[in-house]
């Protein structure tokens, strides 16, 4: 049996995945601003890396919003769309392990969150901040939308020299919130902060926005357990964030897995065939 690969073609990064049988091959991700020329050149990097000829595909399943740009099958072989919230379901459930119900946060250029129930995935809704935000923020604020770069800046600031957190405004703990807990992102902010503390701001904001969203999304649902994915998974802050998170809520598990960047392209990759739509060729 072939490989199916996986394509997830997003608002600035595409990222590829795919399966022989049922062990995951080396994923890869690339920059482009041209969705399709995003596409081949994550596709040829991943033949490379892995050391794969175009035969040893057997097909291809494409998502992300980059996906709506194509209309062809990609070099002749078998070629399907997948719906970005299934993807990002099946690609959840690919790490959540034995969790009947749980929620997908896909953190992107903004987040979506998606609910899993017995392998049935429903869209709970999205906010748009997320990746984009960072980038945005960084380069009104920092001067630079490199991400590596506002990476390292956030590791050297203090986040606690930028936002007002519990412990500046009381003494004492409040029910369910220790002093650690935010009270204001930026509520402390002065002209004396440094570029390194704006960046650990930023960072931080946009990571517990996103968390306590997923949180405050699954009140009155049975939903505990919630698995991160995306490039954001990456900034060192995120887990940190994620066990302050389980300070106020501590029945919750959060899940933030290895290669979980890659969660929307696994997805598509394990898809489903009732959830393949077919192009070029195929129809």
């Amino acid at each position: 049996m072939g490989i199916v690969v996986g394509i997830d073609i997003g608002g600035s990064t595409t990222k590829i995945a795919g399966f022989r049988e049922e062990k995951m091959l080396i994923p890869v991700q690339i920059s482009a601003n041209n969705a399709i020329a995003s596409l081949f050149g994550a596709f040829g990097k991943f033949l490379y890396d892995n050391g794969l000829e175009l035969k040893d595909i057997e097909q291809v399943n494409l998502t992300g919003v980059g996906s709506t740009a194509v209309e062809q099958a990609i070099y002749g072989l078998p070629t399907y769309k997948v719906d970005e919230f299934s993807a990002n379901g099946v690609g959840g459930g690919y790490f959540a392990g034995d969790a009947e119900e749980f929620m997908v946060v896909s953190m992107g250029t903004g987040t979506s969150f998606v609910g899993v129930k017995n392998n049935v995935p429903m869209h709970l809704g999205g906010i748009g901040i997320g990746g984009g935000t960072i980038i945005g923020l960084s380069k009104l604020m920092l001067n630079t939308n490199d991400i590596d770069k506002i990476q390292e800046m956030a590791l050297g600031g203090k986040v606690g020299n930028i936002d007002l957190r519990i412990g500046d405004i009381s003494n004492e703990p409040l029910p369910g919130l220790n002093l650690e807990i935010t009270a204001s992102n930026f509520g402390k902010a002065s002209t004396r902060a440094t570029c390194e503390d704006k960046a650990a701001g930023i960072v931080h904001m946009v990571l517990e926005t996103i968390c306590q969203t997923a949180v405050l999304i699954s009140q009155g649902t049975n939903i505990k357990d919630f698995v991160l994915i995306g490039n954001l998974i990456n900034f060192p802050e995120c887990n940190h964030i994620c066990d302050m998170i389980k300070t106020m809520y501590p029945d919750i598990h959060v899940i933030v897995p290895e290669d979980g960047e890659y969660g929307t392209a696994i997805g598509a990759a394990l898809a489903e065939q009732c959830c393949l739509n077919p192009v070029g060729e195929n129809r």
